[in-house]
């Protein structure tokens, strides 16, 4: 009789481990293993688990080992018969349990449960993201102030800034000597600019389209091409119409120059003014560091390229001395009579998160990096704030992707050197070739 009663007190104690017992202050109370229905497991299986705080507990004999922090907080009591309770450590973060030593992402920093002066915290890092929402809310909640809008870009989010200054960007700042180079002047008559104009309604099928150069920091090269190529096909009136390979230049301008980690617009002219480069289709872009497989010299045919059919090219396509250009008009006679233009401009942390409207950098996060990046500017215009006024802006061409800003383009305020983007503009001719005649077929 005395035997009957301490088991029936075993099970009593049993029962109300299993059901009622706290292991935790941030962790569920069980069951565990006491809920299951073959109860606890001898030697290692897998499946002998039980569901705990969005993850899987253990209870069979491998949980005997030193350190078991993946078994169920009552294996002891339910597998072992000893009811001291084993505590479980788990941090509690926005709404989710994570065991000891798990960890998450948040945005572009990991966060891990770590003990922290004999508790456990989750810890974060504090990396400044690319994308960060704070700065989307402030601009899209103020369009009185800001006059443009923001949005998350799902390949952005999860990167840190530093990342997208280093691998988004990729122009290195001209030396003194450089910037002082004297703009050229140009004879006109600055009231018979038009108030809007778009190279791409001018030139239709001679612009070259939007693209994207990867995570990689080549908008030197990029946006050298692309310039170079808009103009070729121009200054050709179309017969010479061609995607100049930016791989060819990330590549093979490797003197001075930095690759997917920056380069000098200057020494990237001077490249297509020395040596010429080949078109896309002959080196196709892949978006990282890689060997240069041409040779400097030689010629289209010397670099297994497919010849034009309808011009007689044989030499790669070569530019003459790149110019600077002063002023605000000057750029836009520039662009009317010759073509889209390259500029460099300073890129500040919001403009990453650009959407539509007429860019200006905010005041939203002036203490972070900046960096600097080249683009084309294919146009100008001008349109009405939110207060009915009168704003001027720049149409520009960036080689992140269409689905980035307005199709690939943005507008930024023209006329203030808006960061910076009138400071460093340039152009360049390129020496186009005849036609193919009757006689030469």
């Amino acid at each position: 009789m005395t035997r009957l009663k301490g088991i029936l007190l075993a099970l009593c104690v049993y029962v109300n481990i299993a059901n009622a017992v706290q292991y935790a202050d941030d962790l569920p109370p069980g069951p565990y293993c006491g809920a299951r229905r073959n109860g606890c497991c001898a030697g290692r299986v897998d499946g002998c688990s039980a569901p705990i705080i969005g993850t899987l507990c253990y209870c069979d004999d491998f949980c005997d080992r030193v350190r078991n922090e993946d078994c169920c907080p009552d294996f002891q009591a339910v597998c072992r018969g000893n009811y001291t309770v084993q505590e479980i450590r788990v941090c509690h973060h926005r709404g989710q349990y994570y065991a000891y030593g798990k960890t998450a992402k948040e945005n572009c920093n990991i966060c891990k449960c770590e003990e922290v002066g004999g508790r456990v915290e989750m810890l974060c890092e504090r990396n400044a993201c690319l994308i960060q929402e704070n700065i989307i809310d402030a601009v899209n909640q103020r369009p009185d102030q800001y006059q443009w809008r923001a949005s998350n870009y799902t390949e952005f989010w999860g990167r840190r800034l530093d990342e997208g200054i280093k691998l988004r960007l990729g122009t290195l700042q001209p030396h003194r000597f450089v910037r002082r180079m004297s703009p050229v002047r140009r004879i006109y008559d600055p009231n018979l600019l038009p108030p809007q104009f778009d190279s791409n309604q001018k030139w239709r099928g001679y612009i070259t389209p939007i693209q994207d150069q990867g995570w990689c920091g080549a908008s030197w090269a990029m946006s050298t091409t692309a310039t170079a190529s808009d103009r070729f096909a121009i200054l050709s009136e179309g017969l010479e119409r061609v995607q100049l390979s930016s791989q060819n230049l990330l590549s093979c301008n490797n003197r001075g120059q930095q690759s997917c980690n920056g380069g000098y617009l200057d020494k990237a002219w001077l490249f297509l003014r020395k040596y010429g480069i080949v078109d896309e289709n002959c080196y196709p872009y892949v978006g990282h560091d890689d060997s240069c497989r041409l040779p400097k010299s030689g010629n289209l045919i010397s670099a297994r390229c497919s010849l034009p059919l309808n011009v007689g090219r044989r030499e790669k396509y070569k530019v003459g001395p790149a110019y600077r250009l002063g002023n605000e008009t000057d750029i836009m006679y520039e662009i009317m009579e010759s073509g889209p233009v390259q500029a460099t401009m300073r890129v500040y942390h919001d403009f990453f998160t650009y959407r539509s409207g007429i860019y200006r950098h905010t005041n939203l996060a002036t203490d972070d990096r900046t960096g600097y990046h080249s683009v084309r500017i294919v146009g100008w215009g001008e349109e009405s704030d939110y207060h009915g006024r009168i704003q001027k802006y720049w149409r520009v061409a960036n080689s992140w992707g269409e689905d980035w800003g307005e199709n690939g383009y943005f507008k930024i305020a023209r006329g203030t050197d808006e960061c910076e983007i009138e400071s460093f503009v340039l152009g360049a001719w390129p020496f186009t070739v005849d036609p193919v005649s009757k006689n030469d077929i």
